[in-house]
């Protein structure tokens, strides 16, 4: 199971399991992995119940009949716990509010990140992706994406490089050329940052070229580079 489950996950399992009775941790997760499914991310326990959490209880994996007694506000609890809720220990930082079709004129850029709001990773191996929606005026966190489910697939650079494939950027501290093709097939451009650095000063440095993107950036946001109008101009002479 530890092969199975992420840091974050491993700590979201372990407060819940403190607040039941009956059942230890090593027990909880397993029934919850049997539940949802292996392996088991903050994706998968973003998903849980109180339905699903009141069945695992009464099943075989508790010492006694845990949901006997178990108070439904409690069971809330446990759940909001698992979601990454009502979590004081939590190293993954809070998610901004976002919808479709916010902050028109936007880019997408995606940090391999290993601890926190740090990009810490490397492509290949990184925990989670953390993903920012910028413009000129400002940048969102709307997303973190652990790719352990990814690295259970064949091919784990493909399956990682479609996990951040509706991003324009990815920030990472390095990937192979084997990788670094697959991410360009899905058409997201790799900065490589070779030493770990705060995610958001990291992005605020990208948002502050979006007035006046360099040349591979003007690319990725489909507008004519600034830099190059000149020549530009000089050829419509």
């Amino acid at each position: 199971m530890t092969a199975q489950i992420t840091r974050e996950a491993a700590l979201r399992l372990g407060m819940a399991a403190r607040e039941l009775d009956g059942i230890g941790a090593a027990a909880f997760a397993q029934a919850v992995g049997d539940r949802l499914g292996l392996p088991l991310t903050e994706t998968r326990l973003a998903a849980i119940t109180v339905t699903d959490l009141r069945e695992i209880l009464a099943g075989n994996h508790a010492e006694k009949d845990c949901a006997v007694g178990v108070e439904p506000e409690k069971l809330k609890h446990v759940a909001r716990l698992l979601w990454g809720e009502d979590l004081a220990f939590s190293e993954l930082p809070p998610l901004d509010s976002h919808a479709d079709g916010d902050m028109p004129g936007s880019i997408r850029a995606a940090c391999a990140s290993n601890t926190g709001e740090v990009l810490d990773g490397h492509f290949g191996s990184c925990e989670r992706f953390l993903i920012y929606q910028l413009s000129p005026a400002e940048s969102r966190l709307i997303a973190i994406r652990p790719t352990l489910e990814a690295d259970h697939t064949e091919d784990r650079n493909a399956a990682r490089a479609a996990l951040i494939a509706d991003c324009d950027v990815v920030f990472v501290q390095s990937i192979g050329g084997p990788a670094a093709a697959k991410v360009v097939r899905a058409c997201v451009h790799p900065v490589k940052i070779p030493r770990p650095e705060s995610a958001r000063a990291v992005v605020a440095r990208l948002q502050n070229s979006l007035r006046h993107p360099p040349p591979w950036l003007a690319r990725v946001m489909g507008v004519p580079a600034q830099s190059l109008e000149k020549f530009a101009a000089t050829d419509n002479a």
